[in-house]
């Protein structure tokens, strides 16, 4: 039998986690080696020991609602693999144009069907804005899409830039709603097909490039949800993009999830099972990537409603999942689980935030006029 590792030892201690207890958070062991494999490989371990079942938690959400905390507090020996990383982040940019199609091809280009089952009607895959008014996902997302376009004060016969569209959701709505023109970039096959299906007959181009290609100059641009995918080393360059495709006084919006503090490299299960590339940027990060380039109008923090934006895709995957099952597999269903759920939990401990900056190119004369 294995020996449970002194530091693990003390972080489920102070997470308040018990090893085969009886609460929905405690952790649920099947097979003593997932404590090597979890002291060996840290995060990666602990991802891939629960996609082959050595462990199981009632209710994953309120784990990592209360072992990431502690596990920020704490001094943690750092891994081969999380060394390793740290190294590839420094010397390679990985989210340049070859590599930044790979988050595709593993995570959008799935299915189509498997993640309508999931989202809202407008295929949202970034944080609803429940408001306090909103009582579902579908009236959450639309909020969302609503607070998006009044930010950016859209007006009729405007032309919009979307770096990174997803289904070409906020290009729908804008441009039904809005009376506005949209040309939206995007890298993922299966999710431009899906968008120019949806936006079809209305003023709308979806192009499938990657966001870097984007050329033209418009009134405002927008960028909800891609700005995990850019990566430390082209932060400037992004910013440098947006201001340059910008007409003066014009608007950029950037819908972004956050990190507390900077990093260099991606979570190592993230990376390899979930989005391969993807790094959260920090307040700092941005602030230095948009310097002398923008006026910041506003700055919006609402992560708390990413908890419950998961937890409602979470409950969707579960009710849908026996259409896939057969597909997609138990592996999957497991790590589907463990990313949706993990990631609800970060965002109640408030380890991760959402956040919606309002940036003007040369300012808004007399100031912009907020919504909420």
């Amino acid at each position: 039998m294995s020996k449970l590792p002194g530091w693990i030892k003390k972080l489920f201690c102070q997470a308040d986690i018990r090893i085969n207890g009886d609460r929905s958070w405690d952790f649920q062991c099947h097979d003593d080696a997932v404590y090597d494999w979890i002291s060996g490989e840290a995060s990666l371990g602990l991802g891939e020991s629960y996609m082959e079942g050595m462990w199981d938690c009632g209710a994953l959400d309120q784990f990592f609602d209360r072992v990431l905390p502690a596990y920020h507090n704490r001094k943690i020996p750092l891994s081969l693999v999380t060394l390793a990383d740290v190294a590839k982040a420094k010397l390679f940019n990985r989210q340049n144009k070859q590599h930044s199609r790979k988050v595709a091809e593993v995570h959008y280009d799935i299915g189509n069907e498997f993640y309508e089952a999931m989202l809202d009607p407008y295929m949202q895959y970034t944080c609803a804005y429940w408001n306090g008014i909103a009582g579902d996902l579908a009236s959450a997302q639309e909020a969302k899409l609503d607070l998006i376009c009044r930010k950016m004060g859209l007006v009729p016969g405007e032309k919009i830039l979307e770096l990174g569209c997803g289904w070409g959701g906020f290009a729908r709505y804008a441009a039904e709603g809005y009376g506005v023109q949209v040309i939206a970039y995007n890298i993922s096959a299966s999710q431009v097909e899906w968008a120019r299906a949806a936006c079809e007959g209305l003023p709308v181009e979806i192009r499938l490039q990657d966001y870097r290609e984007a050329t033209g100059t418009f009134d405002k641009v927008a960028a909800i949800g891609l700005c995990e995918h850019v990566g430390y080393k082209n932060y400037r360059c992004f910013f440098e993009l947006a201001h340059r495709c910008l007409k003066p006084g014009g608007i950029f919006l950037l819908h972004t999830i956050g990190r507390n503090s900077s990093v260099c490299k991606v979570d190592a299960w993230v990376d390899r099972y979930i989005f391969p590339g993807g790094m959260l940027p920090s307040a700092a990060q941005l602030g230095q990537a948009m310097n002398n380039l923008f006026v910041l109008e506003d700055w919006h923090s609402f992560g708390a409603d990413y908890d419950r934006t998961l937890m409602a895709w979470h409950a969707n995957f579960e009710k849908s999942w026996a259409r896939f099952s057969a597909e997609y597999g138990e592996r999957f269903y497991r790590m589907w689980r463990y990313y949706l759920l993990s990631c609800a939990g970060a965002f109640r401990s408030r380890e991760i935030q959402l956040w919606q900056l309002v940036l003007s190119k040369n300012g808004i004369r007399g100031g912009w006029k907020g919504v909420r």
